[in-house]
């Protein structure tokens, strides 16, 4: 796919709670502004449509894979919009076992038509050191993908899937890079405590070390069971900088992607040529 001039896309943050209707209805509202801001891509937080009181509740609102009420959201608002959209994660049933889903995050163009899925491969079983003393064990209710690296083209460029917690394994986007990624989405839903302390760093740090741009959709806030998570979602582009950023509500942030930047970056630093140790570099 060419990359349509200029390259405009926008990370969505969200304060999910236990309402789907209501977050759809917060998503599309969010949506429409970074549309309205000239997006032509755009990418929703983790679990944008559910952040509820127990980890079960995504059970009650699994989706078989092609079919359901956060899949049709999603492929009628980027047809009514014009949108290439990031589908956060959607609870996907798990084939055999009805004890967990698949955290999906999908992308749809803007005919409304899916065209790429990546399942989260790191599951987030932490106990996060605090005084609060916050644990989870997302392997409880979500079964992780298979380890591989998804890429899909976009009018902004070729784009490499990734979710949250995969963020602190550098290896998967190496993968992503090699297999032509120009743009990394991060949809998130990091807590308040981990994302204080590196979320900037590590989103940075993706973007440095792949000469890639970043984009890194978060939920923010207070969700119902005591969870409090990050914001700061942002578009990071791949010298390192942050050139779009929200705070600590619900926003979004727009920014265009320097593609001709990005490519002499990439010519001229050509680190991704320089790799000695893991699979042959394509770049």
């Amino acid at each position: 796919m060419v990359i349509q001039d200029p390259a405009v896309a926008a990370v969505i943050q969200m304060n999910s709670g236990a309402d789907r209707d209501a977050n759809l209805a917060a998503a599309a509202a969010l949506l429409e502004r970074a549309a309205t801001g000239g997006a032509r891509l755009a990418v929703l937080p983790e679990n944008f449509a559910l952040m509820g009181q127990r980890e079960t509740d995504k059970l009650q609102l699994a989706e078989d894979d092609g079919a359901g009420v956060i899949q049709d959201f999603l492929a009628e608002t980027a047809r009514r919009l014009d949108l290439w959209i990031v589908g956060g994660t959607i609870p996907i049933r798990a084939e055999g076992d009805a004890t967990r889903v698949r955290a999906a995050c999908g992308v749809w163009d803007a005919s409304g038509r899916r065209v790429a899925r990546y399942d989260k491969i790191h599951l987030f079983d932490v106990d996060v050191p605090d005084a609060r003393g916050e644990r989870y064990r997302e392997s409880a209710t979500i079964e992780p993908g298979e380890p591989r690296a998804v890429v899909v083209d976009t009018p902004c460029g070729r784009v490499g899937l990734s979710v949250c917690y995969d963020l602190r394994f550098p290896e998967l986007y190496r993968a992503l890079a090699a297999a032509g990624a120009q743009i990394l989405c991060v949809p998130s839903a990091f807590t308040e405590r981990t994302g204080r302390a590196h979320w900037d760093t590590l989103l940075r740090a993706r973007a440095v070390e792949n000469l890639c741009h970043v984009l890194a959709a978060n939920q923010c806030g207070a969700h119902p069971g005591n969870r409090r998570t990050w914001g700061h979602s942002c578009i990071v582009e791949p010298w390192g900088r942050i050139v779009a950023a929200c705070e600590d509500v619900p926003e979004v942030a727009v920014a265009v992607l320097e593609t001709d930047a990005r490519e002499a970056l990439r010519r001229g630093f050509p680190v991704l040529a320089h790799r000695r140790l893991g699979a042959d570099a394509t770049h």
